[in-house]
C-alpha cells in the first residue's frame, strides 16, 4: 500500500511539475517577445532621432549659408551706416542660430560656423571704422590724441598707461579666430578697472598679467580671454562666443557665454551662464555656480549677444583629465549655496 501511495504521489508531483513547466514556457516566451518589441522600438526611436538630427543639420546648413551670403553682400556694398546696421542685425541672427544648434551640430561643423561668424564680425568692425570720418590734423591736440590712443579710462596711476592693450600679440589657442585683440588691460596690480558698453561691443577682449584687480566689463564683447591672473575678480556682461581662462589662480569670475574653456587654472570660483558647456583641462579646485551678476541694461546686452538667457548649463562640465563617467571629477565641484552670496558692487 505504501509503495502504491508513493507512486501515486510521484505521479501527482510529476503532473504538477509538467503543469508548471507548461505555465513557465508561455511566460518566458512572452517575456522574450516583450524584450524583442522593446528593442525594435528602441531601434526605431534611434533611427527617428538620427533622421531628425539630420534634418536639423540640413536646415542649419541651408539657413546659415543663406544668411552668410546676405551679410557678405551687405558688407561688400556697405557704403552706408544703414546697410552696416542691417549686417549687424543679421549677424546677431546668425549667432542665435548657432547657439540654438549647439546640441545637435557636430563639433567640426560648430567650430567652422563660429570661425565664419568671427570673420564676418571682424569684417563688419573694419567697415564701420572705414566709414568713420577722419580726424583733422592739429598740432595743439597732438598730446591729447596720443593719450587717448592708449584707450585708458580707469587706471589712474602712471604705470597703468603701459597696461592698456592696444595691439598685443595673438595667442595661438583654439578659439582664436585671427581677429585682433584691440581692447583690454595688462600688467596691473590692485586696481579697479572698467570698460563700458560702447567700448566693448563685439570686441575681442584680452586681460593678462593682472594681480589683485577688480575688472568690470559692462556690455557685449565678442570673445574674452583672461590669462596669468592672480587674486582677481572679473565681472563681465554676456559674451557672444567663447570665454578662455588660462594660467589663473585664486580668482572669482562672473561670465555669460556660449562656451567656456579653462586651462591650467586652480582654486577659482566661476559664476557661469553658458548655453553649451564648460570644458576644463589641467585644472584643480574649480567651483561652479549660476551667473548672478546684474547691471542696468544687461537684458539688452543679452539680446544683442544672441545668447538665450533662459538656457544655462553651468554645471555641465567636461574635464579632459577625468574620463571616468561613473565617478565625479575631483578637479571641480558645485559651489555650496551658502557661499554664493556675494556683493558684487
Amino acid at each position: 500500500m505504501e509503495t502504491g501511495g508513493l507512486s501515486a504521489a510521484a505521479l501527482a508531483n510529476g503532473d504538477l511539475g509538467s503543469q508548471r513547466e507548461r505555465t513557465l514556457v508561455p511566460e518566458r516566451l512572452q517575456k522574450r517577445e516583450h524584450e524583442r518589441q522593446l528593442e525594435v522600438e528602441r531601434r526605431k526611436q534611434k533611427r527617428q532621432d538620427q533622421e531628425v538630427e539630420g534634418e536639423k543639420s540640413d536646415f542649419f546648413a541651408a539657413a546659415f549659408a543663406r544668411e552668410r551670403s546676405a551679410v557678405e553682400e551687405l558688407l561688400e556694398s556697405g557704403d552706408s551706416v544703414e546697410r552696416l546696421e542691417e549686417a549687424a542685425a543679421r549677424l546677431q541672427g546668425l549667432q542665435k542660430l548657432i547657439n540654438d544648434s549647439v546640441l545637435f551640430l557636430a563639433a567640426y561643423d560648430l567650430r567652422q560656423a563660429q570661425e565664419v561668424l568671427a570673420r564676418l564680425q571682424a569684417a563688419l568692425a573694419k567697415r564701420r571704422q572705414e566709414l568713420q570720418p577722419k580726424k583733422r590734423f592739429a598740432f595743439k591736440t597732438r598730446k591729447k590724441d596720443a593719450a587717448s590712443a592708449t584707450q585708458v579710462d580707469s587706471a589712474p596711476v602712471a604705470p597703468a598707461a603701459e597696461g592698456i592693450l592696444t595691439s598685443p600679440p595673438p595667442l595661438k589657442e583654439e578659439g582664436d579666430f585671427d581677429s585682433s585683440w584691440i581692447c583690454g588691460f595688462s600688467n596691473l596690480q590692485s586696481q579697479v578697472l572698467e570698460k563700458r558698453a560702447e567700448e566693448l561691443h563685439q570686441q575681442d577682449v584680452l586681460l593678462t598679467q593682472l594681480r589683485n584687480c577688480t575688472i568690470k566689463l559692462y556690455g557685449n564683447p565678442n570673445t574674452l580671454r583672461l590669462t596669468k591672473a592672480q587674486g582677481c575678480t572679473l565681472l563681465c556682461g554676456p559674451v557672444s562666443t567663447s570665454v578662455f581662462l588660462e594660467d589663473c589662480s585664486d580668482c572669482v569670475l562672473a561670465v555669460a557665454c556660449q562656451q567656456l574653456r579653462v586651462h591650467t587654472t586652480k582654486d577659482t570660483r566661476i559664476f557661469l551662464q553658458v548655453t553649451s558647456r564648460a570644458i576644463m583641462e589641467d585644472c584643480t579646485g574649480i567651483q561652479f555656480a549660476p551667473y548672478t551678476w546684474s547691471y542696468p541694461g544687461i537684458d539688452k546686452d543679452f539680446e544683442g549677444s544672441g545668447l538665450d538667457k533662459n538656457k544655462n548649463n553651468w554645471n555641465d562640465v567636461d574635464d579632459f583629465n577625468w574620463l571616468a563617467r561613473d565617478v565625479a571629477s575631483p578637479n571641480w565641484s558645485v559651489l555650496p549655496e551658502e557661499e554664493r552670496r556675494i556683493q558684487w558692487d
